[in-house]
């Protein structure tokens, strides 16, 4: 899939099951205690981070992903 079409169907117009329900995938989650996988992350500056430093610097790191709407 063409990235432009994943963000088009991400970016959906009406909050309705057939729309979100597909982003939904909690069984492939880490359960708790897993080990987290590490990803590149940026500040806020731009500058290029990584989740795997952000939980070394920090006691507790929460991670949200989605969109508020």
């Amino acid at each position: 899939m063409h990235a432009d079409d994943l963000v088009t169907r991400y970016n959906y117009d009406a909050f309705v099951p057939d729309k979100f329900e597909p982003w939904m995938n909690f069984a492939n989650s880490p359960v708790l205690g897993q080990s987290r996988p590490d990803f590149p992350l940026w500040t806020l500056d731009e500058a290029e981070t990584s989740l795997a430093t952000i939980c070394a610097e920090n006691l507790y790191t929460i991670v949200e992903f989605g969109s508020f709407t």
